[in-house]
């Protein structure tokens, strides 16, 4: 089998061949079928395996008894959109001028996961919300799309790859997504399909359950025809605007604030549809030989005092590139290959989605495109290190601040032109010890690893 010879090989420390040009694949390879699943705004505090006192998430506490547990796993960024661009390319969002939500749009040059898997003869679906550019030149939709100033970052799934798509551009209210809130009247972002037409039907409650009752179709498609497929499914839940049907609530009935139990009711949904989606999978008898991997954007919205979301008491929270505002739920089932669960310590990122299954699928990635994220296919290994593989660095940038993770250390620079400041996360996830007098050897040999790579993004984020 594939696998287990490249894991052998892996094991005795040799080395992997270099990445050749796209589109080059072994083509007995393994084909296993992948659903990647994002919440949106979904603190790491916000699981009861991760200890929440309230909130209960029984399939995602599965998923986490079973496979691959990431004690730090890691958004890309701070905000949405770049860490969905590092999803489907590998790529820092630096390099493509990703810096934020609503900013800039998936460059058609990108080879995405979608396009990958594609060549290979998956059947792909995008589920939910895209975030990586407009979807209409046409009508006025959402944040940005069909408005004239807006029109060079029309960039819609369709064009990255997915054969099937329901789509939004951005957000929209977790419950009667079409309508506002506050009002009734609509709210302004749409559901697309692949053929860039409006959907309108079945739009009605959670909008969770309205995404999976698109992807699971497609799914059962795939499957009856015997093609494997890659399922992006990217709820809106629990981003703002936070709304919930009455009944929802009931099982949180005794937490005193209102909006706080309207967010667990959410969250609960989220974690109903992964219920859901999994019980469909073993029902089609596919379940075994499907990589799922589940996790969220960024952290928490709002404050500590004042927000929904929990970071279980890491510093900051979204926009912050803090523990808080970048460390996420992290988790991987594989049924079929990993058979023992394993709780991983290493840190790991949405950077390593791409690279991670292009091992797997066999393809050979073209070097001419850096790739910033790092397979994490060696972690598959029930015996393996439980270290990063190769100990590569993870850069974070955004608009106001970088940072570094390098094995336990990380530094990071909270202001544009403020100091840098070093954390020993193992001993201190807290980031409450600011260890840069202490440590400036190893604090210099950090920023300069972070500068070294700045300075090689910047030549592509140039082209």
């Amino acid at each position: 089998m594939f696998l287990a010879a490249l894991l052998s090989i892996l094991s005795q420390g040799a080395a992997v061949p270099a990445p050749v040009i796209r589109g080059q694949a072994n083509p007995d390879a393994l084909r296993p079928n992948i659903v990647l699943v994002m919440a949106d705004d979904q603190g790491w505090g916000d699981t009861s395996f991760n200890g929440h006192p309230t909130l209960k998430t029984p399939a995602l506490d599965e998923m986490a008894s079973e496979g691959l547990r990431f004690d730090r796993f890691y958004a890309a960024a701070a905000v949405c959109s770049p860490t969905r661009a590092s999803v489907l390319t590998g790529r820092h969002p630096f390099r493509m001028r990703i810096d934020g939500a609503n900013s800039g749009h998936l460059p058609e040059e990108e080879h995405t996961l979608a396009e990958m898997c594609r060549e290979l003869g998956y059947a792909t679906g995008h589920f939910g919300k895209w975030h990586l550019g407009t979807l209409t030149r046409e009508v006025i939709d959402s944040n940005r799309g069909g408005r004239p100033n807006q029109a060079q970052h029309y960039s819609p799934p369709w064009q990255h790859g997915f054969e099937r798509c329901f789509s939004t551009e951005a957000k929209v209210p977790t419950w009667d997504p079409m309508l506002n809130p506050e009002n009734g009247k609509p709210y302004g972002t749409r559901y697309w399909d692949e053929h860039g037409k409006v959907v309108t039907e079945n739009l009605e409650g959670d909008d969770s359950r309205i995404i999976m009752d698109r992807a699971l179709p497609f799914i059962t498609a795939a499957a009856t025809e015997k093609r494997p497929f890659l399922a992006v499914i990217w709820l809106h839940a629990p981003h703002r605007p936070v709304v919930t049907g009455p009944s929802r609530e009931e099982p949180y009935s005794g937490t005193e604030r209102e909006d706080l139990r309207r967010y667990y009711a959410v969250v609960a949904a989220v974690d109903a549809s992964l219920a859901r989606l999994r019980e469909h999978l073993d029902r089609l008898g596919v379940g075994d030989d499907t990589l799922l991997w589940y996790t969220s954007d960024n952290g928490p919205e709002g404050s500590a005092a004042e927000g929904q979301g929990s970071t279980a008491g890491l510093r900051g929270r979204k926009r912050s590139l803090y523990e808080g505002g970048v460390r996420v739920p992290g988790l991987l089932v594989w049924p079929k290959q990993i058979r023992k669960p394993r709780r991983l310590n290493c840190p790991a990122s949405t950077l390593d989605t791409l690279p991670t299954l292009a091992e797997i699928l066999g393809v050979r990635l073209a070097p001419e495109r850096p790739i910033d994220g790092v397979s994490l296919l060696p972690l598959l290994m029930a015996d393996g290190p439980d270290e990063r593989p190769g100990q590569a660095a993870l850069p974070f940038v955004s608009p106001k601040a970088a940072a570094l993770h390098a094995g336990r250390l990380k530094a990071i620079r909270p202001e544009p032109k403020g100091k840098w400041e070093l954390y020993d996360l193992v001993s201190d996830p807290m980031e409450s010890r600011d260890l840069a007098a202490d440590q400036p050897d190893e604090l210099a040999r950090l920023v300069e690893l972070f500068n070294a790579w700045e300075s090689g993004a910047s030549q592509s984020r140039s082209r």
